[in-house]
């Protein structure tokens, strides 16, 4: 196998189907449909439908990426699959595919961290990593910090959020104010209009015994639980709610807890530089805050662009990369789905 290896990433966990393809940390395609109209009428991810949808956009998504990227299916060195976190029905769809072409083609198969790839696309837009680094990892279904020596090979996980992710927890007050779905993208277009200051909310294990206890896990849940207490006060007395300062103050609330506790685990465990990855890091006031308190304790911030915020084949590709590049062996070719799949494991 080349120095540069040509690596084919299936992404299929939830509802994108994506295919990209990478040439050592160089993107030469990524494509990308996904199912969520779908869903929005449901409210929320139907995996039955999700699956299906897998089904129907696979060969065209893979056709797609590979005329993009201009090279041909047997030159592929290696193939990579989310093999999990996610939903088993959309994992299956991707590993089933994935396991077929590399039968067909007779080439190595990496089922890898779906999570971790969140982080792993960032050295396609930023290059190298440094030695070691913080990672933050935001979207709807995870919040976690961890610390990477090697992203193939030393991923260690400091914290995790007890309930509730940030993501999740914006779609739920979105829906608890009556957003179109996904909430998330609505509230955080509403908190950049309000008045962060006019509504405090509590930051969950961020006091007390909890402030050392949890010092690097996060809690939405009890947030989430005190505005739909502040909803139904107002309406209870017949008031208005300022929904803008509502949302900025909800948003506030995540927001603090998340930059604060991951700049505490750069500064505790000597790391100049933090990568965010997952869907929620699109997330503008994460973004602007984590800048803000990371480089005033001298900490680079790396986040990638947004269109690799959502899932996408480029993230996949970007971790097979690394792991085959570490000289990681391929997966067993009886390897299933792993919808619990742990984040200090990077490859099945």
């Amino acid at each position: 196998m080349s120095a540069q290896p040509l690596i084919l990433g299936i992404e299929s966990t939830c509802d994108e189907t994506g295919v990209a393809l990478v040439r050592g940390k160089t993107l030469l395609s990524n494509v990308v449909a996904t199912s969520m109209d779908e869903h929005a009428r449901y409210g929320g991810i139907i995996p039955e439908i999700a699956s299906r949808a897998h089904l129907e956009s696979f060969l065209p998504v893979l056709t797609q990426a590979v005329e993009q990227a201009g090279v041909a299916l047997d030159e592929i060195d290696a193939i990579a699959c989310a093999a999990g976190p996610g939903l088993v029905g959309s994992l299956t769809v991707g590993i089933s595919a994935a396991k077929a072409l590399a039968v067909a083609f007779d080439k190595p198969l990496y089922g890898v961290n779906h999570v971790i790839g969140h982080l792993a696309v960032d050295a396609l837009v930023d290059g190298d990593f440094p030695e070691e680094f913080i990672g933050l990892i935001v979207s709807g279904g995870h919040s976690n910090l961890l610390h990477i020596g090697n992203i193939a090979t030393d991923v260690k996980e400091l914290g995790a959020t007890l309930d509730d992710a940030a993501g999740e927890a914006f779609d739920k007050v979105g829906r608890l104010i009556g957003t179109p779905y996904p909430g998330g993208p609505h509230v955080d277009r509403l908190a950049a209009q309000g008045d962060r200051r006019a509504i405090r909310f509590p930051r969950g294990l961020g006091a007390g015994k909890d402030k050392e206890r949890y010092k690097y896990d996060f809690s939405f849940s009890g947030l989430k639980t005190a505005v739909s207490r502040y909803v139904k006060a107002m309406e209870k007395t017949g008031h208005d709610i300022n929904t803008k300062d509502l949302c900025a103050g909800f948003s506030e609330a995540v927001n603090d807890s998340l930059t604060a506790k991951t700049v505490r685990a750069a500064k505790d465990y000597g790391c100049s530089t933090i990568v965010v990855g997952g869907g929620f890091s699109a997330n503008s006031r994460l973004r602007e805050l984590l800048t803000e308190r990371a480089h005033a304790q001298g900490v680079e911030v790396r986040m990638p662009p947004l269109k690799f915020c959502t899932d996408n084949g480029a993230q996949i590709a970007a971790l097979g990369s690394f792991v085959v590049q570490a000289g990681i062996a391929p997966s067993p070719r009886d390897f299933g789905p792993d919808s619990q799949m742990s984040l200090t494991k990077t490859c099945m």
